[in-house]
């Protein structure tokens, strides 16, 4: 696995796990801050995992925006750490 690659994959772990580990409901600006990547990098990845349906935006009763894992986005964290698992036992 290429190195660019891994480190996308590991990105999107830590966004997906921030969000899991914050009850399953992260305002966008902690999320942002969590991620340490720039406004424009975290929009990209945004808008990927929204449109492959890793993450939804709910609004609470005033309209605030949370981020929200789906099935998806739960099952990506497990299966990360399973390849994580993987590539630590055989060194890779």
């Amino acid at each position: 696995m290429n190195n660019s690659k891994r480190e996308r994959l590991e990105v999107i772990y830590d966004i997906l796990k921030t969000i899991k580990d914050k009850n399953n409901s992260i305002k966008p600006t902690p999320l942002l801050r969590s991620s340490n990547l720039s406004f424009n990098s975290f929009s990209e990845y945004e808008k990927e995992l929204l449109k492959k349906g890793f993450i939804k935006i709910i609004e609470d009763n005033v309209q605030r925006k949370h981020y929200t894992l789906t099935d998806k986005g739960f099952n990506y964290i497990n299966k990360y750490k399973i390849i994580k698992e993987f590539m630590g036992e055989f060194e890779l």
